[in-house]
């Protein structure tokens, strides 16, 4: 299969990409690297990607901004990161795959442990990956051609301990290329609407 890999040079993404290309080609998509780059906010830029990319069997998104900070300090604008990057971003990538996905393909996108386990400074971030989970659960069941979607949402990596840790204290780190094996179940499987939790 030719699968596209937006976010593929982070660490989710790039572990991601490393798993699927043991069996499919794959399209390494960055926001300043990779065969192509894209900011998945902006719909046209979205657009003009699938255009260049071609035809596609699926198509996985491990990118979108968030904003983490205490409640009391929140503003409207911080919620506005996460809901153009995390969340719309994810959205622009689906609308846009719809239109180029050979039938049967699927689109991956990516939420958060927050969702299920809510963190302390992760108001925010919980909020936006709630509406992916929202946009996939819904999308599922009007996806035409077969297509299907999921989500992967994904706990805190070891690899990112060193950054994320004290946000996540008593989670169990998992690495990347565990979290990577949830994307594959969604490219090579045949479930739709599901939310694969990488814990």
């Amino acid at each position: 299969m030719k699968v596209m890999v937006i976010g593929a040079t982070g660490a989710i993404g790039s572990a991601v990409a490393r798993e699927l290309a043991q069996r499919h080609e794959v399209i390494a998509v960055g926001s300043r690297s990779g065969q192509y780059q894209v900011n998945i906010e902006e719909f046209d830029q979205v657009q003009r990607l699938f255009a260049q990319a071609g035809s596609l069997d699926a198509v996985v998104v491990a990118a979108g901004a968030l904003h983490v900070g205490p409640l009391a300090q929140l503003a409207p604008e911080h919620f506005h990161v996460g809901l153009r990057g995390k969340l719309m971003g994810q959205v622009n990538v689906a609308l846009a795959a719809q239109q180029y996905l050979n039938d049967g393909g699927s689109i991956t996108l990516t939420s958060g442990v927050d969702t299920d386990h809510p963190i302390r400074g992760a108001v925010a971030a919980s909020t936006a990956n709630a509406g992916v989970l929202g946009f996939v659960r819904a999308a599922a069941i009007e996806l035409p051609r077969g297509l299907r979607i999921n989500v992967v949402s994904p706990t805190v990596l070891q690899e990112s301990m060193s950054t994320h840790g004290p946000l996540f204290i008593g989670f169990e780190p998992i690495a990347a290329s565990r979290v990577a094996l949830s994307y594959a179940r969604s490219v090579d499987g045949a479930q739709t609407g599901q939310v694969y939790k990488a814990w």
